[in-house]
């Protein structure tokens, strides 16, 4: 298939990607054999380090609990930063400049700063200002540093999303009447919603990884932390270190799938059924228009 962005390769260029797909293949099995080689000579495959994963105690005690507190601390900062990040990103387009600029100085503001940053400042602040117990202030520290960080990027995105729309979405909204939060509410945010939505899933995966930096430096005891503890019970910190990356590998999969059937269904849901109206089904809406409104205004409405 030609367009005007790609054109079809020829036998030539497919040749050259058949060997290139080839090369590549063999240069990964290549890698993947040499680091079973090198595990295999460090010991790191015996079946007393992997056992362990295969009983239910390493479950129970460690991972799953820890992955209920990843998962805990993910939700809730999803809860809070897409919400907070949707108004901070519409606020960003007010006509008004009180509203306008200090939704951008947030936005920049905690947008420059590194998200681990803000967790061991969110933790300090706690520790210092509040009566958090210290079983809770990790939590704390972690769910607010993500919100804090996160809400600016999803504002970020909200905007260009809404931007990226042609602006005679707009102008059509303000020719029937609407004013701007209507024509916001009910025109723009409805299809910007599907283009915001690869880039928002993106930021939910960093949200779920993120929360691996709470476990690191505020003993928060997600999935990595108690992997530490598990690795430290069984002696098995490569093995331990390969199935919690698998677990996290399945968590963002089912993620970005989900968000995947979402958005073909929100497409889907919006696609055009592609009918043509003949002249004659033209004038049989006209006359039902005009039998309902007797003043001869199309549809009943005064523009």
């Amino acid at each position: 298939m030609t367009s005007v962005l790609y054109d079809a390769p020829g036998p030539r260029a497919k040749r050259r990607n058949v060997i290139l797909s080839v090369v590549f293949f063999v240069l990964l099995a290549l890698l993947l054999w040499w680091v079973w080689q090198v595990m295999d000579d460090k010991g790191q495959l015996e079946w007393s380090l992997w056992k362990p994963f295969t009983e239910a105690n390493a479950w129970t005690t460690y991972l799953l609990p820890g992955l209920a507190d990843t998962l805990k601390a993910a939700a809730l900062s999803m809860v809070i930063a897409l919400p907070l990040g949707a108004v901070l990103g519409i606020a960003r387009l007010s006509d008004h400049r009180w509203v306008r600029g200090p939704a951008a100085v947030v936005v920049e503001f905690f947008r420059a700063i590194p998200v681990l940053l803000l967790m061991l400042f969110a933790n300090e602040f706690f520790a210092r200002s509040t009566d958090v117990s210290s079983a809770d202030r990790p939590l704390y520290a972690v769910v607010t540093g993500l919100v804090l960080y996160n809400a600016s990027v999803l504002a970020e995105i909200v905007r260009a999303g809404i931007l990226s729309l042609p602006k005679g979405q707009a102008e059509a909204g303000y020719a029937i009447g609407l004013r701007k939060s209507q024509t916001m509410k009910s025109i723009l945010l409805p299809q910007a919603v599907t283009a915001m939505l690869p880039a928002i899933v993106s930021q939910l995966v960093v949200i779920v990884k993120d929360t691996a930096l709470g476990g690191v430096m505020l003993g928060f005891t997600e999935l990595l932390n108690s992997r530490g503890t598990l690795a430290a019970n069984y002696a098995n910190v490569v093995p331990s270190f390969i199935v919690v990356a698998i677990i996290f590998i399945v968590l963002n999969f089912i993620l970005t799938s989900f968000a995947s059937w979402l958005e073909n269904k929100l497409r889907s849901s919006k696609r055009s059924t592609g009918a043509v109206l003949g002249a004659e089904d033209v004038a049989d809406l006209n006359a039902g228009e005009v039998g309902a409104n007797p003043d001869g205004a199309a549809g009943g409405k005064t523009l």
